[in-house]
């Protein structure tokens, strides 16, 4: 027997959207009550820009809209919130000054003779963090505290636990471990058996293939096609978001070290470019020593919290650490660096985890982003900066990274969260350095993008350079890195190489550091 489709609880028509120019061009889009909907493209094709029509963040230029068979037209969040549609954005919105009880009833604070009734706020957000999971949260714990992955669980959890016809999710796995995306998906499953319609903007292929039903794919703002996930192979999902024919295996050599056998860099010799000896800073950073040789790539593996982005911090000198040493390029040292300014001025660059707070001036131009941190190079001695130069070599930044814009005078609050990661790189490859620090490198980034940055990585270290990268992709450290170490509960508790590595094995050393012994 056939059954009829699910009713259709939200439907576009016809959306436009324009800014300076035309982002969005004459889309359609439907979801149905109890369906994934994937929506898919390449950075700047109008993922995020009609995530935010339809929770009422920004109005359509033109179109129209329906939700239950009525018109649907939002002036403000508010109002989508007040119809059951729910978004989680790419980049958090939570107030990080507040404690998680708050932000989790920012716009439902339990009132008593107008003052917040704390005793009821916090029994109401133990409920909240007991029925996701997340129980062992203080909910007095200030926001800002939490990792990013934490984080974003935390919203997450303050859409589902709102009315919810229609969550939008943008990027959601992008920050969080294996684990926490297995709970996700496990949260995402009880929606749909309620009738909840998900919309679901991720990059990782691989996951839509596992939890979709139907994607809508965006080119260049334009709707090319709605399909059955079944229906597509990752490759022709690709294909469809750019435009072109895929190779089977992308055109990417990953240069692993070989010590009896460099071309390149015969006299580096595999030197060290990086040793860090017994380093401990606050509570996730606890006496770590590890080295990275000249040319390598090493990746560091964990579950969100496990202090992986604090060690990189602590390096870079943005968090102040207690003890520990730091040698460079073989045995220059020894540095304990209390400021970037001192990492960057002995060869030191970090791509961080959250571009928009720490790595980007978003009001700035693309050409005054990509030479921030080379300006020296740019400036004569009455200190007048030579723009000529700084636009030839963002131009060749901007052909390199495949960086999609109008102009490098463009805003870079205006791009893309992925473009805008591609400026971040870009200002870090014009500084040049002796030790790269990445920090979620391809975090929202496409997948042609991802290659993209994955050849800088290449060309890193045939040119001799240290490489640490951080990735809560288990698949893009085993495709980049020569050595992979695993750090659990702020420790550094293995090390594993190229022949020895496993997902298995990574997995069991990430929770080695949260598991009693005596339950052994």
């Amino acid at each position: 027997m056939n059954l009829s489709p699910a009713p259709i609880c939200l439907s576009l028509k016809g959306i436009s959207k324009d800014y300076a120019v035309r982002v969005l061009n004459h889309v359609d889009f439907e979801l149905r009550a109890g369906e994934i909907h994937a929506l898919l493209g390449a950075n700047g094709a109008g993922k995020s820009t009609l995530c935010k029509i339809i929770a009422g963040l920004t109005p359509a230029t033109a179109g129209e809209m329906f939700c239950d068979d009525t018109v649907y037209s939002p002036s403000d969040k508010q109002q989508a919130e007040a119809r059951g549609i729910q978004i989680v954005q790419q980049e958090l919105n939570l107030i990080p000054t507040l404690s998680i009880a708050e932000n989790l009833f920012l716009t439902q604070l339990p009132l008593r003779f107008g003052v917040i009734a704390r005793k009821q706020l916090r029994e109401q957000a133990r409920n909240v963090l007991l029925r996701f999971g997340m129980d062992d949260l203080d909910v007095d714990r200030e926001t800002g505290s939490l990792g990013i992955g934490q984080q974003q669980m935390i919203e997450i959890a303050t859409s589902l636990n709102r009315e919810c016809k229609v969550l939008i999710l943008d990027e959601p796995t992008a920050a969080l471990s294996g684990k926490e995306s297995e709970q996700l998906f496990e949260w995402l499953a009880e929606l749909r058996q309620q009738g909840a319609g998900i919309i679901y903007v991720s990059h990782r292929l691989d996951e839509i293939k596992r939890i979709a039903n139907r994607t809508t794919i965006l080119r260049d703002g334009c709707h090319v096609g709605t399909f059955a996930v079944d229906d597509l192979s990752t490759d022709e999902m690709v294909s469809l978001m750019t435009g072109e024919e895929r190779e089977t295996k992308p055109a990417i050599k990953k240069k692993h070290l070989d010590v009896n056998n460099q071309t390149e860099n015969q006299a580096k010799q595999n030197g060290i470019a990086l040793r860090v000896e017994s380093l401990h800073c606050g509570p996730l950073v606890k006496n770590i020593s590890f080295s990275v040789r000249s040319g390598e790539c090493f990746g560091i593996a964990g579950l969100v919290g496990s202090g992986r982005t604090e060690l990189l911090r602590a390096i870079f000198g943005a968090d102040h650490a207690e003890s520990g040493e730091l040698f460079l390029n073989n045995n220059r040292g020894p540095f304990r660096f209390k400021h970037p300014h001192h990492a960057v001025r002995h060869g030191i660059a970090m791509v961080t985890e959250d571009r928009k707070k720490s790595g980007l001036l978003l009001s700035q131009s693309i050409r005054v982003n990509s030479s921030l941190c080379n300006l020296n190079a740019y400036t004569n001695a009455a200190g007048i900066i030579n723009q000529t130069e700084e636009r030839t070599d963002t131009t060749r930044m901007r052909q390199k990274l495949d960086l999609r814009c109008n102009d490098i005078e463009q805003n870079v609050e205006t791009l893309s969260g992925g473009n805008q990661q591609k400026v971040v790189v870009a200002k870090w490859l014009l500084a040049g350095a002796d030790v790269y620090l990445f920090d979620e490198p391809t975090r929202g980034i496409d997948v042609a993008a991802r290659e993209k940055i994955h050849r800088i990585f290449t060309t890193l270290t045939n040119q001799g350079k240290g490489i640490v990268i951080i990735s809560s992709d288990l698949d893009e450290l085993f495709e980049t890195c020569d050595r992979i170490g695993v750090m659990s509960a702020g420790k550094l508790v293995a090390t594993f190489s190229r022949e020895a590595w496993s997902t298995d094995l990574i997995m069991q050393a990430a929770f080695s550091g949260y598991i009693d012994p005596s339950e052994e």
